[in-house]
């Protein structure tokens, strides 16, 4: 099935949509949101993206991220996508937003409004594997030495997102 995002301007004013796909390879603005979800200990739930995504396959990253589709609340297709990824239901607080640029692999471009939200469970996820192929509850610590380490194992957004002060407060 072939998706659309929606393109947006710097202030995430709506413009237009196109297919997801060419949107990445044309570099186009358009909005996205990512989610981070902690236990009552504070530890972050991470994904390792499957390996067959069309971009940043095998990387960690975020509990959750996607793109709301045309006409779909932001923080209703943030909840959505993270029960289809990762079989978890739960309300999901707005945090912050950030716009950044990202040459990936597969000769894509990330150029996303990325809304992120925030939520918090002691349940273990349920997996699709199609979207990820393992998780794991880190500590904020742990996740700083990791990147600062090994960052090419992590996905150019989460880098990003997980950088923000509003992130360790949560």
């Amino acid at each position: 099935m072939n998706e659309s995002v929606i393109l947006v301007d710097e202030t995430d004013l709506p413009l237009g949509q196109m297919e997801k796909q060419e949107a990445h390879i044309q570099g186009l603005l358009h909005r996205a949101f990512s989610v981070f979800v902690f236990n009552d200990a504070g530890a972050l739930l991470l994904q390792r993206r499957a390996i067959t995504k069309y971009h940043s396959g095998g990387l960690w990253t975020n509990t959750c991220c996607g793109h709301p589709r045309p006409g779909e609340d932001t923080r209703i297709a943030a909840q959505r996508r993270l029960q289809e990824e990762m079989g978890l239901e739960l309300e999901l607080t707005p945090l912050f937003h950030f716009v950044y640029r990202a040459e990936l692999d597969q000769h894509l471009t990330e150029h996303e409004y990325d809304h992120v939200f925030v939520g918090k469970t002691n349940r273990e996820p349920s997996l699709n594997p199609g979207e990820a192929s393992a998780h794991r509850w880190i500590s904020i610590k742990m996740v700083c030495e990791e990147i600062e380490r090994t960052p090419e194992l992590f996905t150019a957004w989460f880098k990003i997102a997980f950088k923000s002060p509003q992130i360790e407060l949560f």
